[in-house]
């Protein structure tokens, strides 16, 4: 990101201007509300844009990317504010902020629904399931739909339907010539092909098409925890378990320490544990049959595995991802789960500064590795897993310790990975080197279609992806 960081030079009698255009509010420095505005989900990234412009509409969006275009202020777009790298804010941007455009509308018969921008997950599940609908999203429910969506995107439904980004029919955004276009199968197909997965590289996304499927009301899913000392048994019938999995079924391998929630007994609070978060989004019933082993296995210390609204289980995760913390990710692409892998994790496992950190796989594959390596932006179709090292704290004076930590676990766990890397898991540091590894063989026709898009690089706040020569 510091390549666009620049002194602004814009005029105050400029910023009056664009503030008088928007039907949204103007945030420059020094006004009550810019603090809280700059402020993004990562407690790490503290950076101060030239101005933010809460957006309420696409005509503001607009507005704001002539400007930028006029005065060479550099852009960054925020929705939902919760990438790991922070890409939302930039220091002396001009911060388009969709957060309040949050309008979702459901055609239920065509099982189809619309989102603004700045929509959150629950905003989506909420109405979707008013239908017994579902869109393929992430797993906290606080997260925004657009830098998920652009980035890949995977959740419980994944190994069922696909990636989030192939479950999109259409996108409407913003281009770098303020122009608001349609991208389709039919319409742009080559912006298309590179938004599901290219990130904000090509525009500000106004609005999804996302197709929908029979979810819920309920479904049988929830969490079991074990102590560590439980570990290898419960690591063992993890294995077994994602093997066999029908595709309705998603379990995610958490290795953390325990925190104190009110479901779990007080003397296992700040031990480590060993959990398995688990979604069957098929019928109650086959769910309860495919999950039956899990409840059986050793004596865990806590279980809330059961029946439950679909959309509780896209909060179940939400407590652990709170704003403000301090987060620093490293991340790969598995193709499969080795004894080795498990042997190293362990090690570091027990190396885990606490208590919020934790080392996370999260089953992919199936249904996305069914479509072409290059039907998308998104690639990484031969990946199986997404392995996490998620280092997470409250003080500032704690930084050097858990980073460091989240770095000597995944650069000894990275001789498993497939060579890829999920972009929307990088983080602040990372760059040319581990933008190529999430992309691959992809990289080059992004590039061409970032120059035919965006040839001045207008929208670089974010993982970026250069024009073509």
């Amino acid at each position: 990101m510091a390549d666009i960081v620049q002194q602004s030079t814009v005029e105050p009698a400029q910023w009056q201007a664009l503030a008088a255009k928007l039907r949204g509010t103007l945030d420059l420095p020094g006004t009550p509300t810019y603090d809280a505005a700059r402020q993004v989900w990562n407690g790490m990234i503290d950076r101060r844009p030239a101005a933010i412009a809460r957006c309420l509409g696409t005509t503001d969006v607009q507005h704001c990317v002539r400007f930028a275009r006029e005065t060479g202020t550099p852009l960054s777009i925020k929705g939902g504010g919760h990438n790991i790298a922070g890409l939302a804010v930039a220091d002396g941007a001009l911060t388009i902020d969709m957060s309040a455009m949050r309008g979702v509308w459901v055609d239920p018969q065509r099982q189809v629904a619309r989102a603004q921008g700045g929509c959150l997950l629950g905003d989506v599940d909420g109405e979707t399931q008013l239908h017994g609908l579902a869109a393929v999203l992430g797993f906290v429910s606080a997260t925004g739909v657009a830098g998920l969506t652009l980035g890949g995107g995977f959740g419980y439904l994944t190994r069922r339907f696909g990636w989030t980004s192939d479950n999109v029919a259409a996108i409407e955004l913003v281009t770098a010539d303020a122009r608001l276009v349609r991208a389709s199968e039919s319409e742009n197909a080559d912006l298309f092909w590179g938004l599901r997965g290219g990130g904000g590289n090509f525009g500000v996304v106004t609005g999804f098409e996302y197709r929908l499927f029979p979810v819920g009301p309920e479904i049988y899913g929830g969490m079991i925890v074990w102590p560590a000392t439980e570990a290898d048994a419960v690591i063992a019938a993890y294995r077994e378990l994602v093997a066999e999995a029908p595709p309705e079924l998603t379990a995610v391998l958490v290795m953390r320490i325990a925190p104190p929630a009110p479901w779990l007994p007080a003397a296992i609070h700040g031990k480590p544990v060993v959990a398995i978060v688990a979604c069957h989004s098929g019928t109650v019933e086959a769910g309860e049959r495919a999950l039956a082993p899990l409840k059986a296995l050793g004596q865990p210390a806590g279980n809330v595995l059961q029946r439950r609204p679909y959309v509780t289980q896209q909060t179940l995760l939400d407590a652990t991802q709170p704003k403000g913390r301090r987060y620093y990710w490293k991340s790969e692409y598995l193709s499969r789960l080795d004894d080795e892998l498990f042997a190293i994790a362990g090690e570091h496992f027990a190396r885990m500064p606490p208590p919020w950190s934790a080392i996370i796989i999260f089953p992919i594959g199936d249904a996305s590795a069914r479509l072409p390596a290059d039907h998308s932006a998104v690639g990484n179709r031969d990946a199986r897993f997404v392995l996490n090292v998620a280092g997470s704290w409250e003080k500032r004076d704690d930084d050097e310790t858990n980073v460091e930590w989240a770095r000597a676990a995944w650069s000894a766990l990275r001789r498993f990975s497939t060579g890829g890397t999920y972009i929307n898991f990088l983080t602040e540091d990372e760059g040319a080197e581990r933008i190529s590894a999430a992309y691959g063989a992809n990289l080059a026709r992004l590039a061409q279609i970032k120059r035919r898009w965006d040839p001045e690089n207008l929208f670089r706040a974010n993982k970026n992806i250069a024009p073509a020569g």
